[in-house]
Order: structure tokens, then sequence, then C-alpha cells
């Protein structure tokens, strides 16, 4: 009987970690800005992202974004995904970002991009 507590303990713990992991996201950094042309709406979606603040609704993977190490995913051949980008602004590494924002995020390095782009690839 001692073994049914201790059971749902494991599980229950096993349930909290993958939904603290599922939540993990790349930060936004501060070197990223919005093109003027970009709506209202999205303004406050980017502001609020931008403040770490959690956006509802879906999200769009926008390549081009994340600084070295905070990409969410994709990162070219050769890496594993998460954290595996080795240049900031890499083009083939994408970072979620509230739907409909990605479109007008502006880089140092140019616009980003729904898509993976041809630049800053290692």
């Amino acid at each position: 009987m001692m073994a049914q507590p201790n059971l749902t303990k494991l599980l229950l713990a096993g349930v909290a970690m993958a939904s603290v992991a599922g939540a993990a996201q790349a930060a936004p950094n501060a070197q990223l800005s919005l093109a003027d042309n970009a709506p209202e709406g999205v303004q406050q979606d980017f502001r609020k992202w931008m403040a770490g603040e959690r956006v509802l609704g879906r999200r769009d993977k926008c390549y081009g974004i994340a600084l070295a190490g905070q990409n969410d995913c994709r990162a070219g051949a050769g890496t594993s995904c998460e954290g595996t980008s080795t240049v900031d602004f890499q083009g083939n590494a994408w970072t979620n970002t509230p739907r409909g924002v990605c479109e007008y995020v502006v880089t140092p390095h140019g616009p980003a991009s729904k898509s993976e782009l041809d630049r800053n690839n290692p």
C-alpha cells in the first residue's frame, strides 16, 4: 500500500515538470524593434512580449531574431534545436513570436521572416 502514494507523487511531479518544460521559450532581445506601419494590435502584442508578459493565442515561428544561443529551434545542420544558434540574428534559427508580430519585427541586420533567411548562417 505504500507504493501507491509514492507512485501518485511521482506522476504528479512528472506532470508538473512537463508543463514547466513546455512553457519554456526564448525571450525577445532589446535589439528588436517594430516597423512603423505595424497595426496597433501588433504593437500591443509586441510590447507585451518584449516586457516578458505571456501573450495568449497562436504563435509564429520567426526567423532571424534570436541572439546566439537563445533560439527556440531550427539552427541548421549539426544542431539539436533549442539554444543551438551560434550567431546573433542567425537566419536559419527561429523564435516564437505572438501571431502577426513577426512580419513587422526589424533587427539590426534587417527584417525578420516567417521562413528561413540566407543571412548570418554559420
